[in-house]
């Protein structure tokens, strides 16, 4: 594994689905406040170090449906939309930027790019939940768009965890490298 250095004028932290539904469920193996808490301190660190942080929530009563074998069941009513904000213990702070997403992955059909590109952002760190879907399909999409990426394990988790090893031992090492949370912010520094 090589060494990881961060130019905090080139490198953003997008933080993925830290809101109040999807805190609020079990995760494996990190469980999810650890998750949360992580984030928290890779935020603390990078608005410290004048990076930007990016939080992004998927409203839960615009999602995109498709025909598939295994759908979300969220039932026929709507969604209360406190569910779809961020959790407030995630630390999101008015100077930071929020995406709405429609579907998993934060780049499609959001301007999460120009976001980024506008302030001379090539590298990404990525958290959140889950890891082998709204943080995979963001690196899958963003490496699209020629970023690179670091996806923090300690500040990921998925529904179980056989789906968060299988992310992080055979799809996150060829799309991005693999940190924690202390060797992102040693990084920075």
């Amino acid at each position: 594994m090589n060494s990881l250095n961060l130019d905090s004028k080139k490198t953003a932290l997008v933080i993925i689905d830290l809101q109040n539904a999807i805190v609020g469920m079990n995760t494996a193996p990190h469980p999810a406040a650890q998750i949360v808490e992580n984030s928290k301190k890779l935020a603390e660190a990078f608005r410290a170090n004048g990076a930007p942080v990016v939080y992004v929530r998927v409203d839960l009563n615009d999602l995109l449906k498709f025909p598939v074998d295994e759908p979300h069941n969220m039932g026929d009513k709507p969604i209360p939309a406190v569910a779809s904000e961020i959790a407030a213990s995630a630390g999101f702070q008015p100077n930071d930027i929020l995406i709405t997403k429609r579907h998993w992955g934060a780049f499609a059909g959001t301007d999460l790019e120009q976001q980024l590109k506008s302030r001379g952002v090539d590298t990404v760190v990525l958290t959140g939940i889950s890891s082998n879907v709204g943080v995979e399909s963001t690196a899958r999409q963003g490496t699209g768009f020629g970023f690179a990426f670091v996806v923090v394990e300690d500040a990921c988790s998925a529904q179980d965890a056989d789906q968060h090893r299988f992310a992080f031992e055979k799809t996150f090492p060829r799309l991005a490298r693999v940190r924690k949370t202390d060797e992102v912010i040693a990084a920075l520094a």
